[in-house]
């Protein structure tokens, strides 16, 4: 097992224990996460045209989210033009899976054109379906081409009001996911995954710390830390 995949396997279990069950035991069970709800009437965060033909004109970002994105996105656009000048535009969607997620980016792409990065914040919905995950991701870097930059930040689940079980399942298959978008980056030089879930494993009172239920940041406290990590990556690359 490469050093990669251990620091993945282990940021999936440290919020509920140490057992670890493989993906061929989570086909058996369903995946044990339930299923995922109707989230086309959730609360959502989508910039209109004005907002982002600035975007376009100074080569800034698009972003595609779900809920932590909904619920952070403002403070990210602020705290990333303070320190680099750019401006986001968005499409963020609460209990949105990443295939919708980028359909939306398929949708930017055809009637607006794309900047030349992009970031997806998007994943923690695929948990009830964790397989469906990595065709999605080389979904988008398709659509976004070997030109662009993709910075897609990982993922950790462990919704606190479930039961042990399906807060392990949770969990497994945040692994699960992640997983996946390291096999990609592999395949895809242009993609930079944030490693939010290996910040979180890191020291384990993070994880209620930066956290209020498992899933969603604290504000400002897990707010801030999630998004100086995407900051810094948009910085670095």
């Amino acid at each position: 097992m490469t050093t990669t995949r251990r620091r993945l396997l282990t940021a999936g279990v440290v919020a509920v224990g140490s057992t670890f069950l493989s993906p061929g035991r989570a086909l058996a069970d369903g995946y044990g996460s339930g299923a995922s709800g109707q989230w086309e009437t959730l609360s959502k965060a989508i910039s209109t045209l004005t907002q982002i033909r600035p975007v376009l004109d100074t080569d800034g970002l698009f972003m595609f989210g779900d809920s932590i994105a909904v619920q952070d996105g403002s403070s990210l656009a602020k705290r990333l033009h303070s320190r680099t000048g750019d401006v986001i535009a968005v499409h963020n969607w609460s209990g949105r899976p990443t295939a919708p997620a980028v359909d939306a980016l398929a949708q930017w792409a055809h009637t607006y054109g794309l900047p030349n990065r992009i970031l997806m914040a998007t994943g923690s919905n695929d948990i009830f379906t964790p397989p469906v995950f990595a065709a999605q991701v080389d979904r988008t870097m398709s659509i976004a081409g070997p030109g662009r930059k993709v910075y897609w930040v990982n993922t950790q689940v462990h919704r606190t009001s479930q039961s042990t079980d399906v807060q392990l399942a949770d969990q497994r298959n945040s692994a699960w996911i992640n997983l996946q978008l390291a096999d990609a980056q592999r395949r895809h030089p242009n993609l930079v995954v944030i490693r939010w879930a290996e910040f979180l494993a890191a020291k384990p009172t993070r994880l209620t710390a930066y956290l209020r239920d498992g899933v969603h940041t604290t504000a400002p406290l897990g707010q801030d830390a999630r998004n100086e990590l995407i900051v810094q990556a948009i910085e670095a690359a």
